[in-house]
Order: C-alpha cells, then sequence, then structure tokens
C-alpha cells in the first residue's frame, strides 16, 4: 500500500536495510531481558522468507506481534495455524468507498478475509486506525465502527492520531485532532483514543 499518511516511506520505498542475521545476533543477546519482538513494516508479511524469520524469533522463545493491513491474508493464516504470532495489529484504513483513495490499492477485499480469518482464529488481535483528519472523517469512523459492530468485534480498537511534523509519503498539512465527542458509542468493543 502506499497510505497517503505513511510516517515510513524509506521502509516503504525500499531504501535502508537490517540485515535479518544482525537482527537475531541483537534477539540473542536479549533473551531474558526482552518478552516479545514485533513485525512491522511497510507490510511485514510481505517479505519472502517471513515465515522463516518469524520462526527463527519464536525459537528463541519470544512472544511474537504483528503490525498489519490485511493485504496477504493466506499468510496471515499460515501463521495462525502454525502458531507463529501471539497478537496482531489490524489496521483498518478506510471504508471501501475511500480504501482505493487513502492506501492507493484495490486491496480492501483482502483486508476484509484478513479481518475475517482474524474474527475466527484463537489469536489475540486488535484493530486500528491512523486519522488524518482531512483523510478520514468523524462520519467515516463512525461507518467504520457500525461495520466492526455489525461483524461482532468485540476486541480493542484504536484509533491514534496522524503524527505532524514527520516525513510521509504524500506532502500533508497538518492534522488537527479527532474529538472522541465525534464518535458514535459502540454496543460489542471497546474505543481507545490513542495520543
Amino acid at each position: 500500500m502506499r497510505c497517503l499518511y505513511c510516517y515510513n516511506p524509506e521502509i516503504v520505498l525500499g531504501k535502508g536495510s537490517v540485515a535479518f542475521s544482525d537482527a537475531i545476533s541483537f534477539l540473542k543477546s536479549r533473551q531474558g531481558l526482552l518478552d516479545a519482538v514485533v513485525f512491522s513494516g511497510g507490510e511485514c508479511l510481505m517479505h519472502k522468507k517471513f515465515k522463516e524469520q518469524i520462526r527463527e524469533v519464536k525459537q528463541l522463545g519470544f512472544l511474537t506481534k504483528i503490525d498489519t493491513n490485511g493485504s496477504k491474508p493466506g499468510v496471515l493464516q499460515e501463521l495462525i495455524s502454525e502458531n507463529l504470532v501471539d497478537y496482531v495489529a489490524l489496521d483498518f484504513k478506510a471504508t471501501p468507498a475511500e480504501f482505493a483513495t487513502l492506501t492507493q490499492t484495490d486491496l480492501y477485499d483482502e483486508w476484509e478475509k484478513s479481518f475475517r480469518i482474524l474474527l475466527n482464529a484463537a489469536v489475540a488481535f486488535e484493530i486500528r486506525t491512523t486519522v488524518h483528519s482531512e483523510l478520514t472523517s468523524p462520519n467515516e469512523l463512525n461507518q467504520m465502527m457500525a461495520y466492526l459492530d455489525s461483524n461482532k468485534y468485540s476486541g480493542n480498537y484504536c484509533i491514534q492520531p496522524f503524527r505532524n511534523n514527520v516525513d510521509t509519503l504524500s506532502p500533508l498539512r497538518p492534522s488537527s485532532r479527532m474529538r472522541g465527542s465525534d464518535l458514535n458509542s459502540p454496543s460489542r468493543f471497546t474505543l481507545v483514543l490513542r495520543d
């Protein structure tokens, strides 16, 4: 995806790297000090050796979390089936009507497949949305929450504000903070407004 507000443009554009062997050496030096490892991105599930890498981290005794945009439901299903992931944060980018504009992709159906996989799996997960005031309105967030409610989602729905004054994929004006009073109260899940 090429989300307009992405604050990891160097990763998305393939700049910079850390050798996996260096990451493993670091983790070995932190065994007994750290509990878990988060795989993020860009989109971590796109990496051709991802299953092999997460398996190696699990073999070191770490819990694992993945941050995903939901674009790789098949890989997500494999990770869950093989007990390679302990927690998932699934980004809910936008409603179907706004998804392509925000992400620059047509991957909403894949996102929805990932959401359904998580709904039916035993792995713990949360849904989260990054909000830029010019890209996501309170009305759209209310539609997204209605969708989650109608699908019997009962976990945390985390709304995190766009971070102003950071490099992004697309130049954006500063975002204003969303007020919780602009949002409908969910009936099934917990709404978490992050700072």
